[in-house]
């Protein structure tokens, strides 16, 4: 029996070369691109029963005009570039990756809150310009250096990653609060508000929705300690950047890790780039080759479920 065929689209960021598509390869008759715009996609998956996807924007008018297309496959947990109501008029099955990447994810919400307690960043260019030199003394440090132990996280949505960002503030001592929609067990669920208002640090893991869109804006920002720092790796989106920018530059908060701007790559006037006390990674919270293989794994499982009768993952149901 022929293999069906399958395309996909933007393929770079899960595989750069170091991840081979070999199991998804082994089923399936694969055509793979780094990157594909708009005009590419038809060219490339005209004639494709089903086309794999990071951040490829799938509207009604772009799956409509690709008439053999029977299943879409998320390299990723996030969906919000697909028309989820669209390809189920058209008959089209979604499926999505979870849980692939929750302690890669939360190990560098750690890695920004520990960046910012000793303010490696700020030291390890200071040391490489000579301060330390020409320092007078055998120890040398030009900002408040914080310990972990006793002080409070907070974590906005309590799913994979913030369950892991827990497990390892708690590794540090902190103490754990949290703000999901659903009542959780063994931790101390609090409003919104309280959340902002009681934390030294708080972990955004919410999901980017009608809800979270620009839910962190000035108002919620300026409940916040002026000693509090703010940890981004969930969506860009969740935070209005202007009132964050205008939080930091005016010493309304301490600090802020992002991993995520709104748009990506970013433009050049983001305010984010030039806000005081801002710590910036370009989307990898996700890119160790642990959690690839696991999303490789899963991409593959996904389509051999579906081509074996028993879908899984569905998100048109």
């Amino acid at each position: 029996m022929e293999k069906l065929k399958v395309v996909v689209l933007d393929g770079y960021n899960l595989n750069p070369g170091d991840n081979p598509w070999t199991d998804v390869a082994s089923i399936c008759n694969l055509d793979v691109y780094d990157r594909s715009s708009e005009s590419e996609i038809f060219e490339r998956a005209s004639d494709a029963w089903g086309i794999l996807i990071s951040k490829v924007v799938m509207t009604k008018e772009i799956m409509s005009k690709l008439p053999n297309l029977k299943y879409i496959g998320v390299l990723a947990t996030g969906f919000n570039m697909i028309d989820i109501a669209a390809a189920k008029e058209l008959g089209i099955t979604v499926t999505n990756v979870r849980a692939y990447g929750p302690q890669s994810v939360a190990q560098l919400v750690m890695g920004f809150i520990l960046s910012y307690s000793f303010r490696i960043p700020e030291h390890n260019k200071q040391v490489h310009d000579g301060d330390w030199v020409k320092s007078p003394d055998f120890s040398f440090y030009s900002h408040t250096l914080y310990e972990l132990d006793n002080k409070t996280i907070g974590i906005f949505g309590y799913g994979d990653i913030g369950k892991q960002v827990a497990k390892m503030a708690k590794g540090f001592g902190m103490n754990v609060i949290v703000h999901s929609r659903s009542k959780k067990d063994g931790v101390e669920n609090v409003s919104l508000d309280e959340l902002f208002s009681k934390s030294d640090f708080i972990s955004l893991n919410c999901p980017l929705n009608t809800e979270t869109q620009g839910v962190v804006n000035k108002a919620l920002l300026s409940k916040m300690k002026k000693t509090a720092f703010l940890v981004n790796t969930s969506r860009g989106a969740v935070i209005v950047e202007e009132d964050l920018a205008y939080a930091l530059n005016n010493d309304m908060i301490a600090g802020a890790g992002v991993d995520v701007l709104s748009v990506e790559p970013p433009k050049a006037d983001n305010p984010l780039l030039t806000a005081k006390n801002c710590y910036i990674t370009p989307h990898f919270a996700g890119g160790t080759i642990e959690a690839r293989t696991r999303l490789m794994k899963m991409v593959y499982e996904n389509l051999k479920a579906f081509l074996d009768n028993n879908p899984k993952n569905v998100l048109t149901n």
